[in-house]
């Protein structure tokens, strides 16, 4: 599997980088031909399940997920967020850690993630690949 880890500072409270990197559909907008649809009603905790669609016309793939932890900020302790994947093109985890930190908060992204059709020896790539585009999703929902 490709490991990745992803890092960003906020000024937002740990509260408020929570709520915004947990809006599950709000993941789609900086993802090109990507829309994603929640299939459990709120409120988001252990077994809310969504799906991410990634499609041009007819033809793409689903990357279904399941939250399997749920532990909001409390009482000025971390958050964590952990994302089973349970697609047949795309599976791995996910976990969203938010900290209170120095005038804001740290959020942490780390996934494992393999794509069914590429062996092993993309690894790297993939890794590369994810930090790239879970960067942008990370930066974009921390700006509002």
């Amino acid at each position: 599997m490709a490991l990745f880890r992803i890092t960003r500072r906020t000024p937002l409270t740990a509260a408020e980088a929570w709520r915004r990197v947990t809006d599950w559909e709000r993941h789609a907008a900086p993802v090109p031909l990507t829309a994603i649809t929640v299939t459990t009603a709120p409120p988001t905790g252990p077994g809310t399940r969504f799906t991410a669609r990634t499609s041009v016309g007819p033809v793409g793939f689903d990357d279904p997920m399941e939250v399997t932890r749920w532990q909001p900020p409390r009482d000025g302790g971390p958050g964590l967020c952990r994302l089973d994947k349970r697609g047949s093109v795309v599976t791995g985890w996910a976990e969203i850690e938010v900290r209170p930190g120095v005038n804001g908060s740290i959020v942490q992204w780390r996934e494992d993630l393999r794509v069914a059709a590429l062996p092993s020896a993309f690894d790297g790539a993939t890794a590369w690949s994810g930090r790239l585009l879970f960067g942008r999703v990370l930066g974009r929902l921390l700006a509002g």
